[in-house]
């Protein structure tokens, strides 16, 4: 604690002292009753903080979709989570995707390789991948028909987990298909 911290609790300390005292004073006789009702704001002040906390955590917009430019240029806005998504559209199924650069390759959820009807049983389970959650086994498997904002983008081979994944991942092996990757504060910029 430096010593404008150390100021600010005195001042503080000082005031509750001061306003404190008061309050004894003016109540001598009723201290039962100005009990209650310190206990009665205490817990207004203490609602009115978790709500306003709460609310701030509450976010009623909807995460923004990438917004393909005239120039070529795909440009994502930063989620309220503080991530970039993009949908991709595979094979007439959108798919959300977390953009990831610690990821190698594009790693589809467990839902949405479901949605997409591959059938994780007929899969090979060759590889390995180490997640935040420890290493699991990986199926590599091809995507067919990708589009991004209604450009086709082809295909690309995808990997299926062993183990569940809450959201489907872009990784650097999406990434390098662009000429150049920007990422910014608030935005990230694809360029073909």
């Amino acid at each position: 604690m430096d010593g404008d911290d150390f100021a600010r609790v005195a001042y503080l300390i000082l005031l509750g002292s001061a306003v404190g005292g008061w309050l004894i004073v003016e109540s001598r006789g009723r201290m039962g009753q100005m009990a209650r009702q310190a206990l009665a704001w205490l817990l207004i002040v203490v609602g009115l903080a978790a709500g306003y906390g709460l609310w701030t955590d509450f976010d009623l917009r909807s995460p923004q979709q990438a917004v393909l430019r005239q120039d070529g240029q795909i440009v994502v806005a930063r989620a309220p989570d503080d991530h970039f998504y993009l949908t991709l559209d595979i094979g007439g199924t959108p798919v959300r995707f977390m953009v990831d650069t610690g990821a190698t390759n594009i790693v589809l959820s467990d839902h949405d390789t479901d949605r997409l009807g591959i059938d994780r049983r007929g899969l090979a389970f060759l590889g390995t991948a180490q997640t935040a959650n420890g290493v699991i086994r990986t199926a590599r498997i091809p995507l067919r028909d990708i589009r991004l904002e209604g450009e086709p983008l082809g295909d690309m081979p995808a990997w299926v987990g062993d183990g569940p994944l809450g959201i489907s991942l872009l990784g650097m092996d999406f990434l390098n298909r662009f000429q150049k990757v920007e990422m910014s504060r608030d935005r990230l910029v694809l360029s073909r």
